[in-house]
Order: C-alpha cells, then sequence, then structure tokens
C-alpha cells in the first residue's frame, strides 16, 4: 500500500519524509519488493476452468510444467540465472485471466481467480524491474508447496525510488546500529550522512551484566544449560521486588526453560506470566496490564524477542525494572538467509554480519531498550550470552554500554544487590 499523493507517477512535490522505526524497513523493503509464486495455485485454477475455459487451463499448464522441470532439479532451495521462457508464459496467463474474468459469473471462482491474477501480475510486475538486487531461486516449503520466488536481497534501490519523490528523508531509530549497514540497506545515495545522538539517560541509572557463563548456543542446549538460565532468572528476581521481563530467541527455549524454571525455581511470592502464539489484541493488553507500578509481588514474564512486547511498548517507572535477554537473536538458519549471506560474501562484504548478526542484534538492543524509557527509570539488564563478551558483538554495542560488566552465575546477585543498595541510598 502507498499514499497516492506522495508517490503515485507524477506526484513529486516539496515532501519531508520522516520515517520512525526505521531498523523495521530493511526488512519490510525485502517483502515489499519481493514475489512469488506456487506451482499447486497454477493446478488449482487449472481444475476450476478447464471445462469451460480450455484455451485458459492450457496456459495455465504451459507454467505449470516449467514449474514441474525447476521442482525436479530442486532438492531444498536452488538459485536460478534467468526464467525468461517462464515470464513468457506467465504473460500469456495474464492475459486469458483478464478474459476469463470478463465472462466468469461463479462468485467463489471468480474471487479465487482473481485472487490468483493479482498474485501474477505482482510477480510480473517485479520481474520487469529484475536487476543486481535480486536473487531468484525456487524452494521447498515446510508445508509440502513448491514456490518460485523474486527474492529483493537489497531493497535499497526500490527505496530509493519513493525517496526521490520527497526532497530530504531523516530515518531515525534507537537501535540504527551499525550506521554504515542501515545507510547503504535503505538508501543509494553516498552523500548520505549519519549523526549518534548521544543517549539521554544517565548511565548509572542501570545495571548492565554480561552473563559470560551461559549460551544460547544450538550446541549447548539441554537441561544442564537451561538450569543455568532459569537460575540466573530466580537470582535476578530475588535481588528486589518489582516487575521482569526475560527475552527468548524462540518459544521451543522459552518453552524449556520455563519448565525447569516452574519446576526448580518458583516461589510462593514470585509470579510468572507466559507470552504464546497468536495472542488477542485484549491478550496483550491484558499481559501488559499485569506489569503494574506497585505490585504485592515480583511478576517475571517470559517473552519473545523481536516478537510484540520486545519493542515498541512503554513500561515506565517501576512497570518495569529488569530485562534479561538469552542469546545473540541470530535468525534462524534458512534458505533466505543463506542466499543473503552467500550474496553479500559475493560483493565482498561481511555476509554472515548482514544476514544473521546485525538483524539479530537489533532485537537485542529493542529488548534491553524496554527498561529505561525515562530519565527517572532505574532497571537492570543482564545479557545472557558468552558471545556477547567476544569483539564482534562488543563493536556492535551503543556508545552509552561501554560500562557493561561480566558476571557469572556465582556472582550476579552480588552485582545486582550493589546496585539497588545504592539507588536506595540515593
Amino acid at each position: 500500500a502507498r499514499l497516492r499523493r506522495f508517490f503515485a507517477e507524477g506526484g513529486a512535490g516539496g515532501y519531508l519524509f520522516l520515517i520512525d522505526e526505521a531498523h523495521n524497513l530493511v526488512e519490510r523493503g525485502r517483502q515489499m519488493y519481493s514475489a512469488e509464486l506456487c506451482k499447486e495455485d497454477f493446478l488449482s485454477v487449472k481444475k476450476l476452468v478447464k471445462g469451460e475455459a480450455p484455451r485458459f487451463a492450457k496456459r495455465l499448464e504451459a507454467c505449470n510444467k516449467i514449474l514441474l522441470a525447476m521442482k525436479k532439479e530442486c532438492e531444498n532451495y536452488k538459485v536460478l540465472d534467468n526464467i525468461s521462457h517462464f515470464g513468457i508464459q506467465l504473460m500469456n496467463v495474464l492475459s486469458e485471466t483478464d478474459r476469463y474474468l470478463e465472462e466468469c459469473v461463479d462468485k467463489e471462482v471468480r474471487e479465487t481467480v482473481l485472487d490468483f491474477y493479482f498474485q501474477v501480475r505482482s510477480f510480473l510486475n517485479i520481474y520487469d524491474g529484475l536487476d543486481e538486487n535480486y536473487v531468484i531461486y525456487t524452494e521447498y516449503q515446510e508445508n509440502g508447496r513448491f514456490v518460485l520466488k523474486l527474492f529483493c536481497v537489497n531493497p535499497a534501490a526500490n527505496l530509493q525510488k519513493c525517496l526521490d519523490k520527497g526532497i530530504s528523508t531523516v530515518f531515525f531509530s534507537a537501535t540504527l546500529l551499525p550506521l554504515k549497514y542501515y545507510s547503504r540497506m535503505l538508501s543509494t545515495r553516498k552523500e548520505n550522512f549519519g549523526m549518534y545522538v548521544e543517549s539521554p539517560f544517565e548511565q548509572k541509572n542501570r545495571c548492565l551484566l554480561i552473563c559470560r557463563d551461559v549460551s544460547s548456543r544450538y550446541t549447548r542446549r539441554g537441561y544442564e544449560e537451561y538450569r543455568k538460565i532459569a537460575e540466573y532468572i530466580a537470582r535476578m528476581s530475588w535481588q528486589k521486588k518489582g516487575n521482569y521481563m526475560v527475552f527468548f530467541p524462540s518459544y521451543k527455549l522459552m518453552d524449556d526453560v520455563w519448565q525447569v524454571y516452574q519446576e526448580e525455581f518458583s516461589s510462593g511470592w514470585v509470579r510468572c506470566i507466559c507470552q504464546h502464539a497468536s495472542m488477542t489484541e485484549r491478550e496483550r493488553e491484558e499481559f501488559l496490564e499485569e506489569f503494574t507500578e506497585e505490585s504485592a509481588d515480583t511478576l517475571v514474564g517470559f517473552c519473545v524477542m523481536g516478537g510484540i512486547f520486545s519493542e515498541g511498548i512503554d513500561l515506565i517507572g517501576n512497570r518495569l525494572i529488569g530485562a534479561a535477554v538469552i542469546g545473540t537473536g541470530l535468525p534462524q538458519v534458512s534458505c533466505e538467509r543463506e542466499i543473503l549471506k552467500e550474496y553479500y560474501d559475493a560483493k565482498g562484504e561481511q555476509g554472515f554480519d548482514y544476514a544473521y548478526r546485525y538483524p539479530g542484534m537489533n532485537k537485542v538492543l529493542q529488548a534491553a531498550g524496554r527498561v529505561i524509557r525515562t530519565r527517572k527509570d532505574r532497571g537492570t539488564i543482564l545479557l545472557m550470552d558468552e558471545r556477547f563478551t567476544g569483539r564482534d558483538y562488543r563493536m556492535l554495542f551503543p556508545r552509552e554500554w561501554n560500562d557493561a560488566a561480566v558476571c557469572i552465575l556465582e556472582n550476579v546477585e552480588q552485582q545486582l544487590g550493589a546496585f539497588w543498595k545504592m539507588e536506595e541510598k540515593k
């Protein structure tokens, strides 16, 4: 969807674009300027129309045969160099779909064919603009469907076409780091400049600890690691009565740690609530309403990093006094992440950083940022993964994190306790 008064052809004006939460625009841009078609959809539409529109059905079958040949050569996913033969057949399908929709009277069939028509038209629109910023690939999806996708690996050129409709653009976000990466992903202009605004919140108002004896690596996952994470959560919540959030990289790890925590560390004066997938708007509101300014006991909310509670919420004052971030937020390995990695490696960039580390670290920064929302807020932050002690991650820390201290399970309470004692003296 686009605001036509800004972005319609010939609509350029004296606009100044202010883009908030700009860190989300990289992935959003990739989604907006990518397109895919599914082999099974061609067969479904063919079955619907073959009795009354044999010519249309024939065009659909021609595309299906090409996709079938691609499918036979694809084991998991396969990058393709060219699909010009398929593009020609798609244009024939689009013409026949137009003709069919003019005559179709069955409402349900018409709606199905119309949805298919929009998918094909969107695919061809993207196909017309293919350039070096795209990778074409086929993939078997988890549900068994076979997909051909035009993947926009770098959305900067497409976004720039929209930005050029205005005279200037300001991208801003509390987590637009590293600045060089976002500059390259959001615009093609070389003369752009970035400005790092110092945090308005004093460092002494929060305690930032890196837990170096724990990890969320897949090779480390098991009861021993889950118990250590659970004990860290318990020790954090024991130090001061109040509300805490714990952010996990996945629902699976959250559920595993939750189970160990409930069995071994639950207590009558610490109450726990847990985010679940597909929460309704009302359930989200009820979850946040639990984080009250003055609570009779301690509350620990188990949440997912990158989810609805790790970004864009403001629990100020005593509504939230601490957060633990489990792991480095790395996205799950997938064909698109691997395609991104290979694409940027081939360009001489750090492919792993572009595909995994930078998006992951952004989730970490967003989750940690829930604790201090105003100048009066006080709180603690635990970064629970040994990888945060390494140079690759330390270089991605914001400047105000230069006071991060390292802890282990045996001394975390001592360091947290010292912070809260100092706050009480104030």
